[in-house]
C-alpha cells in the first residue's frame, strides 16, 4: 500500500483556463467569445504644472472625446518597481572604461546612492493602458441580422474564418485611429502595442516576479520546425 505522504498531490487547472483570452496574434487579443481587443500604450501629463488656462483646456478636450465615444473604453493603469538594471549595467561599464581614479570613485558612489534611493524610497514606474474592444453584436454599421449571425455562427474564437478576422482587424484598427486623435487633443501621445508588446504585458501581470529573471524571447527571431 502506498503511503499518503509519498503520494504526489495532482497538478491543478492551467491558468490559461480561468482566463478569457483564446490567443493573441495580428496586434490583437482575441477572447473565447470571438471579441477582440487592442491595446495602447499612453503617455502621460503633470496636470498640476499646467496653467489655469491649460487644465482647463485639457478637461474640455477630455469631455469632447468621452462624449464622441459610441463604445466602452478600458483605462488600465500598471505599477511596478522601477527596474534600473539597464543603467546600473552602463554606470558598470563605464566605470570600467574609466582611466581616472577620482571619477571612477565618483560613478561607483553614485552607483550605489541610486540603488540605495531605488529600494529605499520604493520609487514606482507607473504605465498607463488604454484597452479598445470590437464586438461584432455592438457594431452600428450592420444590420441587425448580420451582426447576429456573425457573433453566433463563430460562437467560439477558434471557428473565426479568415473574412470574419479580417473584418475584426479592420473594425479595431478604425477605432484605435479615432481614439489616437482624440488623446492627441490633450497632447498625450499613444502607441498600438503590437503581438509581442501584448503578450509581455500579460507575462509580466501574471508573473511579475518571473519577469525579472526570465525575459521573454523576441517573437522574431522564434523558428517553426515542420
Amino acid at each position: 500500500m502506498q503511503s499518503k505522504q509519498l503520494a504526489k498531490p495532482k497538478p491543478g487547472p492551467a491558468t490559461q483556463r480561468y482566463l478569457d483570452i483564446a490567443e493573441i496574434r495580428d496586434d490583437m487579443i482575441i477572447l473565447k467569445d470571438g471579441t477582440v481587443r487592442a491595446v495602447m500604450l499612453v503617455s502621460s501629463i503633470n496636470f498640476s504644472l499646467k496653467s489655469s488656462e491649460e487644465q482647463e483646456a485639457i478637461i474640455q478636450s477630455y469631455m469632447t472625446f468621452l462624449n464622441g465615444l459610441e463604445y466602452p473604453i478600458q483605462i488600465v493603469i500598471q505599477s511596478r518597481h522601477m527596474n534600473i538594471d539597464a543603467y546600473i549595467a552602463s554606470l558598470d561599464e563605464q566605470e570600467k572604461k574609466t582611466t581616472n581614479d577620482l571619477l571612477r570613485t565618483q560613478i561607483a558612489d553614485y552607483r550605489n546612492f541610486v540603488k540605495e534611493l531605488v529600494v529605499l524610497g520604493e520609487i514606482m514606474q507607473k504605465k498607463f493602458f488604454l484597452v479598445v474592444p470590437y464586438d461584432p453584436v455592438t457594431n452600428k454599421q450592420k444590420n441587425f441580422f448580420s451582426r447576429l449571425s456573425e457573433a453566433l455562427s463563430p460562437s467560439a474564437a477558434a471557428n473565426l474564418n479568415q473574412k470574419q478576422m479580417q473584418d475584426r482587424r479592420d473594425q479595431l484598427s478604425r477605432r484605435v485611429e479615432i481614439i489616437m486623435s482624440g488623446l492627441t487633443s490633450m497632447s498625450l501621445q499613444a502607441v498600438r502595442l503590437d503581438t509581442q508588446g501584448l503578450i509581455e504585458v500579460f507575462y509580466t501581470a501574471y508573473n511579475p516576479d518571473l519577469f525579472e529573471q526570465e525575459r521573454l524571447t523576441d517573437l522574431s527571431k522564434i523558428r517553426y520546425e515542420p
